[in-house]
């Protein structure tokens, strides 16, 4: 068994909510035998996100997986354990995989730095012919204070806002190839790369997770520090 974590704290603004809402719900749940295609993307340049996760294969198959997507941050429906914090993106899946045939699959989920995110990015891939799989896809960017008065009411809610958040967290037992790769850039300032791959027989738990605290930095004048 192997696990990971990786987390960083640094100052970006968050993005102001949209004031027209958006949501977007996909929730699938089945079994049987035979060949698969399953496939969600959601770009969103309001929230900096983009985001694909994509299967296919041909065998045995069990699933139950559900993803929701929300252009002000909310607790989102479906969100199970996690419905007391307010994102813009989650998603939850269960696999159960078995075939002659190798069940091929990728997720991606983008902070975009240009839209307005952190830069942050996150890859997992696999190519299995067995597999038993818990995993969930979580990413915030904006305020959910967006458009609150009350100080204390905001303080509350932002105590709770994981405010631009990329992460995966998955629980997987497999036989094939599973990799993930995940990095971070700041021109002349920053810049993380991570990279595991598997092949074989293995049990990994994995948490990897970019945050970046929602804090804006004092913005200096010129007789800062001077009597003017």
């Amino acid at each position: 068994m192997v696990l990971f974590s990786l987390g960083l704290a640094a100052g970006t603004p968050p993005i102001t909510e949209p004031i027209q809402d958006g949501e977007f719900c996909n929730r699938l749940k089945v079994t049987g035998t035979g060949t698969f295609e399953v496939g969600v993307s959601v770009k969103d340049k309001q929230l900096a996100l983009e985001y694909y996760n994509i299967m296919y294969g041909d065998g045995d198959l069990e699933m139950d997986t559900n993803t929701v997507e929300a252009q002000r941050a909310a607790k989102l429906p479906g969100m199970g354990n996690g419905s007391a914090v307010p994102l813009n993106l989650w998603e939850d899946t269960r696999i159960a995989y078995s075939g002659k045939t190798p069940m091929v699959g990728m997720k991606y989920v983008h902070s975009k730095a240009f839209w307005g995110g952190i830069g942050a990015e996150v890859m997992e891939t696999f190519a299995v012919t067995e597999m038993e799989r818990e995993g969930s896809t979580y990413f915030a960017s904006t305020n959910p204070a967006s458009y609150m008065t009350d100080p204390r009411r905001i303080a509350e809610i932002l105590s709770t806002s994981p405010v631009h958040t990329v992460g995966i967290q998955t629980k997987n037992a497999f036989n094939g190839t599973w990799q993930t790769d995940a990095k971070m850039h700041k021109m002349f300032s920053k810049d993380v790369k991570v990279h595991e791959a598997f092949t074989g027989k293995f049990e990994v738990e994995k948490l990897l997770k970019f945050h970046e605290n929602p804090v804006e930095e004092k913005q200096q004048t010129g007789c800062d520090g001077i009597d003017c």
